[in-house]
């Protein structure tokens, strides 16, 4: 994750934090509340990377640009549709055999 923001970093290292609890029932309880509280944090994270692309969008960046530089080599096309606030499709699990 060297190549990745500090923040980002953080956050890892935080749920890595997590892991490394000894006591069972404490290492349960912790993530139960990261659980509980990711739901709005996670949309806020959406919302603030529609608002940024959009951002860079009007400042003139290219869809391809904006795709290299801020989304980390996504397709041009699914950076245009995070500005537009639209989720990507999930693929079906691959089937256990």
């Amino acid at each position: 994750m060297a190549d990745q923001p500090e923040e980002a970093r953080r956050l890892v290292e935080a749920i890595e934090a997590l892991e490394a609890i000894e006591d069972d029932a404490e290492a349960a309880r912790a993530a139960t509340a990261v659980l509980e509280a990711w739901p709005a944090h996670h949309a806020r994270l959406r919302e603030l990377r529609q608002e940024r692309v959009k951002a860079l969008k009007a400042k003139g960046m290219t869809w391809q640009q904006i795709a290299e530089e801020a989304l980390g080599g996504v397709h041009p096309t699914r950076a245009q549709q995070i500005a537009a606030g639209k989720r990507g499709t999930k693929r079906p699990k691959a089937e256990e055999g």
